[in-house]
């Protein structure tokens, strides 16, 4: 299929690796130029080369910043002040249960998974509506819908993103303009082998032990790839999705033990 999404560009957070990269990937396989995002510029750099060797038509801009900060933020938009599609994105943070929290842990939360995505997307919307297209992702976690305890800086800032997501999703509609969270859990990414190894400390099992533990509990009965993940990104980036908007789509192997 044909995503009609050629030419267009995107500002993909967090993209050097994990799923932002597999989001970058899969939106530059349909001709879509990319600015791409990371703090460490080796890891960067390496990713935004081997993306131009595999695209060589699209145009793949690289910026080492941190979108936690202002400063961070002004860098990302000087190099894609207009894009068409936005996927807000960060790395998850530390597992912790609320009564292990601190003040500065909730601040931190807050500005890098809630405040930073809010301050991204107020920049670059009214030149989505004013063009009538707009594609905005967050990338949140499957905690926004099914809370843990040792997940609340997780599940809270991300149910906040969501939550004001949903409102500006009903705004901005009649634009062509989609507000969509992507919520992934069990993907094999850096973000799992760090849960695999949590595991392994909290158990004392060997890491083979934890890793099919934790695929037991996915009726799928393995983890996701990163980029299965990405092609459902890009998807909801296309011209074909400008009717599902507000939507929380999981994607988990099944995982996600509700009805609706």
């Amino acid at each position: 299929m044909d995503l009609n999404i050629a030419g267009k560009n995107a500002l993909v957070c967090a993209s050097s690796r994990g799923l932002g990269r597999a989001c970058a990937e899969a939106l530059a396989a349909e001709g879509v130029n990319v600015t791409i995002n990371g703090i460490n510029a080796e890891t960067l750099e390496k990713t935004a080369a081997e993306i131009r060797a595999r695209f060589p038509s699209v145009k793949v801009t690289a910026v080492r910043a941190d979108i936690t900060t202002v400063e961070g933020r002004e860098a990302l938009l000087a190099a894609c002040a207009s894009p068409d599609i936005l996927i807000n994105n960060l790395a998850g943070p530390s597992p912790k249960k609320l009564m292990e929290t601190n003040h500065e842990d909730w601040v931190a939360g807050l500005e890098a998974t809630m405040i930073a995505p809010l301050m991204l997307t107020q920049r670059v919307l009214p030149a989505m509506q004013e063009r009538r297209f707009g594609r905005i992702i967050n990338i949140t976690s499957a905690m926004v819908t099914t809370p843990r305890s040792h997940q609340a800086l997780s599940s809270g800032p991300r149910a906040g993103l969501t939550a004001v997501m949903k409102g500006l999703s009903l705004d901005v509609a009649k634009f062509n303009v989609t507000v969509n969270n992507l919520l992934p859990e069990r993907l094999d990414t850096d973000r799992q082998k760090f849960m695999v190894e949590r595991l392994v400390k909290l158990e004392g099992i060997t890491a083979e032990q934890a890793r099919k533990k934790l695929e037991g509990t996915i009726p799928a009965g393995r983890f996701g790839a990163p980029a299965e993940f990405g092609a459902v990104c890009a998807f909801f980036c296309s011209a074909h999705s400008g009717f599902v908007t507000g939507m929380n789509i999981h994607l988990d192997g099944g995982a996600y033990p509700a009805l609706i």
